[in-house]
């Protein structure tokens, strides 16, 4: 979709420029028979009346933008529907979505379809990268103190930590929370953690 709508920007910008250039009218309509477009568009392209919607709409429904499907290469004769989205997740390096749980939800990517808990997480606070610890929560004490003293060393954050199966518990140097359930990082308004890139 991102190679569609940068292809899109590209011809509105061609098209555009072709039209503010002078003395090259005739070259733009050789261009434009050549590639199948109408040349009327090259022509208004430049004047100042011309509706940008009107310019977007005539290049959606010009016949070279016509959608092919993408075709995943394999190696193999047969591509499984397991392998073939662990080709489409490789390709994408941040959640979309963001989103958290507890111990059994699964990490990785996330995205709309595949909700998976980030485990890339950083915060844009304090610039730490966010630990997670699975089937514990924080005790109720903890307080920021605690985290900035005690991050990342596991031995000393083990006394504040209560073991609850199902739970995941994240921390920062300045941010904490106990999850139970797959969460989206959006609802939490006062953590400033971001996917901090997946496959690097």
């Amino acid at each position: 979709m991102a190679d569609d709508l940068d292809r899109l920007l590209d011809e509105v910008e061609r098209r555009l420029c072709r039209g503010h250039r002078h003395g090259d009218g005739e070259e733009e309509a050789v261009a434009a028979a050549k590639e199948g477009r109408s040349t009327k568009l090259l022509m208004n392209a430049g004047s100042s009346e011309e509706d940008i919607d009107d310019i977007i709409d005539e290049i959606c429904n010009d016949s070279s933008f016509v959608k092919t499907p993408l075709k995943l290469k394999s190696s193999s004769a047969s591509v499984t529907p397991e392998s073939s989205s662990a080709v489409v997740q490789a390709g994408r390096k941040r959640c979309c979505p963001v989103y958290l749980g507890g111990s059994s939800s699964p990490h990785g990517i996330g995205t709309n379809i595949s909700k998976r808990t980030c485990d890339q997480l950083r915060c844009t606070a304090c610039d730490f990268r966010v630990s997670l610890f699975n089937d514990y929560i924080w005790d109720q004490s903890c307080d920021y103190l605690f985290f900035r003293n005690n991050m990342p060393e596991l031995s000393k954050l083990r006394a504040k930590m209560i073991k609850k199966k199902g739970a995941r518990a994240y921390a920062c140097q300045c941010s904490w929370r106990s999850i139970d359930e797959l969460t989206d990082l959006q609802t939490q308004q006062q953590l400033r953690w971001v996917c901090g890139r997946h496959g690097e």
